[in-house]
């Protein structure tokens, strides 16, 4: 018999519909029910791509006897930390507070009121290396809910009374400057460790998208060999590594070294925001070096999201699990990936199978478990063959085709989908892909028809054509406006650049502290939970913080308007703050300072449209590297962009004016000149 949760629209949440736990989506009739029955509250967060909230569900909240303690002695919430990013955010701060560290799955023990006083992640069914099992952490909280409940009042209390609190430096030292990027980019250079390639000294490696950015920015704007030398040993590491998927594009969430002196191995899951940062970032290395490697990784991820996530309505769907079917009925971690000698052997045959081996750094004994191996690329691509190399890779990715897929996550999250919507409309400009740009609007399209109403508020998530019942946060206003800004400079089409106002008024009207200029992460008008969240730095994704900046300065270049632009200074003072102490989780901040230290510049590219001169001109102004440059290109009589306004033809030619703050140089009709202006490459 299903539970409440039959009738949610996040796939995380229907994968529990079936459990014997009478599960309940957050909301206020649940803490009704907790108060009624004066019992306390059960909280686990997860999504569904997450390996060990499977692993939680199948030991303990399958179970028949466990699920009926839960349902006795709590009211039990399940919450999807990618629908409800503001509930995961105050908790897993509390968690991280209390215990040191965090994850996912997320279980949290609170009161009625929503105060919490104790915290864990995943539970084993048994005691197992220090770590208490799941069942006597229930007994354990039930025993003091009832025999010393003052106790854990004053403990829920002091708990919630020091996350309200906790004060954030805002940096109102003023904004970024030489000083402060240079720190950080020696601290990055600190980090960085240039025989492996990777970032951090751990045995597990994320992907840095938002520092790649601030790198190359930085390179730039500065001509620094070090920030380009460290941007490109990252982009050979993650490349070459089993981090990307080297059959069918796209990246893995991240890589982990299992023993010591073991090679890196993935952590299968795929999600969305990861695919689309990194396609971008690797689109915008080769703008940058011209790498054949970027040009390569760039396309091939674009190609795996528009082929495995789209979804039937136009948007991108969040994840693919890391468990797949190994094809004996077991759910695996990585089955869906990995091979075996013997398996290359029935594909391709031994000739063929021997030099996959070796392309692949497959071998006899296995790099990941049971003998099998990740795949990989140890050496040189040059030595090899590469039409043969072509083959191979072809009759793998067909066989592998047939293998039992890893689930999707079919849910559309509105910020991850802006995130998607700029990068496929860059890459797509980029390397003449239309197919791409195509793409990027039908997203941006659906963005616009199911998750903004008509007074431009954002819901976060869609499935199948249904809008969620829950509010966008400030990531999604930020991201899906930069998307519709990415889609301006690409298309020419206004009507993007009008969609991205939209969304920055209401953050400069809910987001925004006038006061201070700090933003908040959820809305002024949004529910309150007991903490309301904001957090400047970047996790997997850019800070809704930091990617708000960004989009921000952007349209106030783009049309001139001084709020937007204030704004930007205003939010960048945080990265004043942060950006020597931490550069590697403040990476996206730092690339608008860079953005703002430029400018940005401002790119109007006039002409008659279909003239071969304008579309060469616009090309070669979407090449241009100059950090944060914002483009628009159209006719010269447009009334769509701003940046047309008062930009006539010179001597009959289409003509291109670079300005600063709407202070502009000669105009130049000549490419190479406009090259030479952006501090870009050849087109």
């Amino acid at each position: 018999m299903a539970n409440r949760l039959a009738h949610a629209t996040s796939p995380y949440l229907l994968q529990h519909a079936d459990n014997p736990v009478d599960w309940w989506q957050w909301e206020p009739a649940a803490f009704e029910e907790a108060r009624r029955r004066d019992v306390p509250v059960f909280l686990s967060v997860g999504y569904s791509a997450c390996h060990w909230c499977h692993v939680l569900a199948h030991e303990s909240f399958e179970d028949e006897t466990t699920a009926a303690y839960m349902n006795e002695h709590f009211v039990n919430i399940k919450v999807d930390r990618e629908e409800r990013p503001d509930v995961d955010a105050v908790y897993m701060e509390a968690v991280q507070a209390a215990t040191g560290q965090g994850g996912w799955p997320m279980s949290v023990f609170m009161t009625a009121q929503g105060e919490p006083f104790y915290f864990g992640t995943y539970f084993p069914p048994e005691p197992r290396h220090g770590s208490p099992s799941f069942r006597q952490v229930l007994e354990g909280v039930h025993g003091a809910w009832a025999s010393r409940r003052d106790e854990v009042g004053e403990v829920a209390e002091k708990i919630t009374r020091d996350l309200a609190g906790r004060e954030l430096d805002h940096g109102a030292g003023g904004l970024p400057g030489e000083s402060e990027l240079s720190q950080a980019l020696l601290g990055i250079t600190r980090d960085y460790d240039p025989a492996s390639g990777w970032l951090g000294g751990g045995d597990t490696k994320f992907p840095p998208s938002m520092v790649i950015e601030f790198l190359l920015r930085h390179h730039a704007r500065t001509q620094s060999e070090a920030a380009l030398e460290m941007a490109e040993g990252i982009r050979d590491a993650m490349a070459r590594s089993s981090l990307f998927d080297q059959l069918g594009g796209g990246f893995h969430r991240y890589v982990l070294r299992q023993r010591p002196g073991g090679p890196l191995v993935p952590h299968f899951e795929k999600m969305l925001y990861d695919n689309a940062l990194l396609c971008r970032a690797y689109a915008h290395l080769w703008r940058s070096t011209g790498s054949g490697l970027a040009r390569r990784v760039a396309l091939e991820t674009a190609d795996f999201m528009v082929r495995e996530l789209r979804t039937q309505e136009g948007g991108f769907a969040s994840a693919l699990d890391a468990d797949s079917d190994d094809g004996t009925g077991r759910h695996v971690e990585g089955a869906y990936y990995v091979w075996t000698p013997e398996q290359l052997r029935e594909v391709l045959g031994d000739a063929d199978a021997e030099l996959a081996a070796q392309y692949f750094g497959v071998t006899e004994e296995g790099t990941f478990e049971e003998g099998a191996s990740v795949l990989q690329l140890p050496q040189a691509e040059g030595v090899f063959d590469a039409d043969r190399i072509a083959s191979v890779r072809e009759r793998l990715l067909a066989a592998r085709a047939g293998r039992p897929a890893p689930g999707r996550d079919d849910k559309v999250v509105a910020a991850w989908n802006g995130l998607a919507v700029a990068a496929l409309a860059e890459t797509g400009a980029y390397f003449d892909r239309p197919d791409l740009v195509e793409a990027a609007i039908g997203a941006a399209d659906l963005l616009v028809r199911l998750h903004m109403d008509d007074r431009a508020r954002l819901v976060r998530t869609s499935k199948d054509g249904r809008a969620g019942a829950h509010a966008g946060v400030l990531e999604d206003y930020a991201d899906v406006a930069e998307g519709f800004l990415a889609l301006t400079s690409v298309t020419g089409e206004g009507v993007w650049l009008e969609f991205a106002g939209f969304l920055l008024d209401h953050v400069l009207a809910q987001f925004t502290d006038a006061e201070s200029g700090a933003l908040y992460d959820t809305a002024a008008d949004a529910e309150r939970l007991i903490r309301r969240p904001q957090d400047p730095t970047d996790n997997a994704t850019p800070s809704g913080w930091s990617a708000a900046a960004g989009a921000l300065l952007s349209y106030g270049a783009q049309t001139g308007a001084e709020p937007h632009r204030t704004a930007a200074e205003r939010a960048l003072g945080v990265v004043k703050a942060l950006g020597p102490r931490a550069p590697r989780f403040i990476g996206w901040g730092l690339a608008v300072a860079e953005a703002l230290l430029d400018g940005p510049r401002e790119v109007a590219v006039v002409g008659e449209a279909g003239d071969p001169a304008t579309t060469t001109l616009g090309r070669t102004a979407l090449l241009g590297t100059a950090p944060g440059a914002v483009v628009a290109v159209g006719t010269p009589e447009s009334d769509e962009l701003p940046l047309l306004s008062g930009r006539p033809l010179v001597d009959g030619k289409p003509a291109a004016y670079v300005c600063r703050n709407f202070v502009c140089d000669v105009p130049v009709t000549d490419p190479d000149r406009l090259r030479v202006a952006l501090n870009g490459r050849k087109a």
